[in-house]
């Protein structure tokens, strides 16, 4: 087991961040663990990772806990949190050596280093200084230096937070490479990521796991509900939409189109088609999809 999560709870004073969280992450997984900003998935990794403690529960990662054995925690762990670290002033090169230098890897210094700059990309930007980087290679540094010293597990912060398209791709693209040898646990609260990285989706809202489901089944949680945008030639009125059989909700995107949620087990197009004729309305466009991942998302952690 890489990682295993039992009744997490963590106060700050009289706030609750975590509400006895429980999950199991498995060696050679990816796991995306995604909710909105103040979810608690910051909070989650830095007890994962030995930098904050837990007010209860039990944390342990590749079978040692993280409060009674948190240095042998840190030799296994990589760590890039959500404000990378980086001293600016420094080369590239010259800050991957000092980070090997923590981990005392010795002789092997120079080789990981290397390694290192192969594997993020930047061996073009080897001889310039951090502060004089784009973001997303100083996201590359931040990813080098949490690998140096081969670790088992991965803990990645918003990796790809703040990143531009093409960057947010270099970025995916990495960690899919990486995870294919790593266990890798990564937040975001975009579920684009998810679906384009992670073989199993978590998803926390107020300090509590709403859901915890690998990707495959996550879409066939999603299959459940279809999707039904239509659009008519005039106002309608959505008490009206929501008395058609199947229907289950009722959305007015912009002037006369509308997104209809429907069940899977009941076609509800027919029953628009006559509803607009009984109305006198034309229906200029009517398609049906599956609910997304990024709208079941919405639904998980949306305010009550």
């Amino acid at each position: 087991m890489s990682i295993n999560v039992s009744n997490i709870t963590k106060n700050y004073g009289v706030q609750k961040a975590l509400d006895s969280v429980s999950l199991k992450i498995e060696a050679g997984e990816i796991a995306g663990l995604v909710g909105p900003n103040g979810a608690g998935k910051s909070t989650l990794m830095k007890i994962i990772t030995c930098y904050l403690p837990q007010t209860s529960g039990e944390v342990t990662v590749c079978d040692f806990n993280v409060v009674e054995q948190s240095l042998e925690v840190r030799k296994k762990v990589g760590y890039l949190p959500e404000h990378n670290p980086l001293y600016l002033d420094m080369y590239v090169m010259e800050f991957l050596e000092f980070i090997a230098g923590i981990y005392k890897l010795g002789n092997r210094t120079k080789s990981r280093v290397a390694e290192m700059m192969e594997i993020t990309g930047l061996d073009i930007e080897r001889k310039k200084k951090i502060g004089a980087l784009s973001k997303g290679y100083r996201q590359r540094v931040g990813l080098a230096q949490a690998l140096i010293h081969d670790p088992e597990v991965l803990i990645l912060d918003e990796p790809t937070s703040g990143l531009d398209p093409n960057q947010i791709i270099e970025i995916r693209n990495l960690i899919k490479k990486i995870g294919t040898e790593k266990t890798v646990l990564f937040s975001t609260h975009i579920m684009q990521e998810v679906e384009a990285m992670c073989n199993k989706v978590i998803v926390i809202d107020k300090g509590k796991i709403v859901a915890n489901r690998s990707t495959a089944e996550m879409h066939k949680f999603t299959a459940n509900v279809h999707m039904i945008s239509v659009e008519f030639d005039a106002s309608v009125d959505k008490a009206e939409l929501l008395a058609i059989p199947g229907v289950l909700e009722a959305i007015c995107v912009k002037d006369y189109s509308w997104s209809i949620k429907t069940m899977t087990d009941h076609d509800a197009r027919p029953e628009i088609f006559k509803f607009a004729v009984q109305h006198n309305l034309t229906v200029l466009s009517m398609n049906m999809e599956e609910q997304s991942l990024e709208e079941t998302f919405h639904q998980l952690t949306q305010s009550k």
